[in-house]
């Protein structure tokens, strides 16, 4: 009854399959090995587009930071929510990787940016005014850090208001495959069709050891010789990418992260529905594999002592995170203790 987070599943067994295959002889470091150059291929398929460069790193943060560092200088701003990944949990990366930009926090329901404090933000932004930070970049978090979804419309929308005031659209997509499950939506709709000019795509949750690729699309892949050079100060060029390629050869192949993001999506709807028939409310509508549901502290404590593991989150809620891993038994054996 682990539901504490994707994270603490193992990776898939076809991924460690896949590096061991690629755990032979000798080749090129760096990204320069023939299972990196196959990926690209297969990322073209999957986002129905060849206009892209991309980076391999190990873990999300460095994604955001890396990618973040590239579109905000010391002196600007990314604009985000108050609640996302990168202001609550990467204790200061952006800020670090990019040599002092600023985080803008913005309010709004099931930590998804309100559309009005997003309009209100972009219309008070002064580029030329000397005392203040002038934005350059709108991050989004899909699945954002509440479990909620932007929608391929809704993308849109805001990346429209971002673009015309002069910013760049990144997505956090650690959970992207959970966010595109959610909605019924294909990966370029909610990305580069939808005006996004970076995304973070995450595999780790999904069922990779530790995969995370960054995407430039189009304009944005002017800044890819910068990101490369940063990727190299920072200690993210990894020596032997061959073995981050594989993993994610492993998982874009027979679209296997999208059926293990399907299984986790389906999980926490069962579980879901579960708190729901016993009468207990949800924070925030389960879009994909998390649940926030309200508990009174006598129950969380009585599931607790049983052995189920989650997290209170701020707010009142308590979260649980279903993986790849998760299994009818996992659910079912919480709700009958519950």
């Amino acid at each position: 009854m682990n539901f504490a987070s994707d994270t603490t599943a193992p990776a898939h067994p076809l991924v460690i399959e896949a590096m061991n295959r690629v755990n032979t002889g000798i080749a090129p470091s760096y990204g320069s090995d023939a299972v990196t150059a196959r990926l690209r291929a297969l990322l073209a398929n999957v986002l129905e587009t060849e206009d892209f460069d991309f980076w391999i790193t190990a873990s999300g943060t460095a994604s955001n930071a890396l990618a973040l560092s590239c579109f905000c200088p010391p002196t600007g701003a990314v604009l985000c929510h108050e609640e996302a990944h990168i202001e609550r949990d990467e204790r200061g990366a952006v800020e670090f990787f990019s040599g002092g930009g600023k985080l803008r926090l913005l309010p709004g329901f099931g930590a998804k940016i309100d559309p009005q404090a997003l309009t209100a933000a972009l219309e008070s932004n002064k580029p030329d005014f000397v005392h203040e930070t002038p934005m350059h970049v709108l991050s989004l978090t899909n699945l954002t850090e509440c479990g909620m979804v932007y929608r391929p419309e809704e993308i849109s929308a805001y990346a429209e208001r971002a673009k015309a005031a002069g910013l760049w659209v990144h997505v956090d997509g650690a959970r992207f495959a959970n966010a595109i499950l959610g909605t019924g939506s294909m990966p370029a709709a909610m990305s580069w069709q939808a005006g996004v000019d970076v995304l973070n795509l995450g595999l780790t949750k999904t069922g990779a050891a530790g995969c995370e690729i960054i995407l430039l699309f189009g304009a944005a892949r002017e800044k890819f010789p910068e990101l490369k050079a940063r990727a190299k100060r920072s200690g993210h060029m990894p020596p032997k990418m061959r073995f981050l390629a594989a993993q994610a050869e492993a998982m874009l192949t027979g679209s296997l992260w999208t059926k293990l993001a399907g299984d986790a999506n389906r999980m926490a709807r069962r579980l879901a529905d579960g708190f729901e028939a016993k009468g207990f409310k949800q924070a925030y509508p389960c879009e994909g594999n998390e649940v926030f549901v309200m508990l009174p502290s006598e129950i969380s404590a009585k599931l607790r002592a049983a052995g189920a593991v989650f997290y209170d989150w701020p707010g009142g809620s308590c979260r649980l995170i279903c993986s790849w891993e998760t299994a009818e038994t996992d659910v079912d054996a919480l709700l009958a203790v519950l």
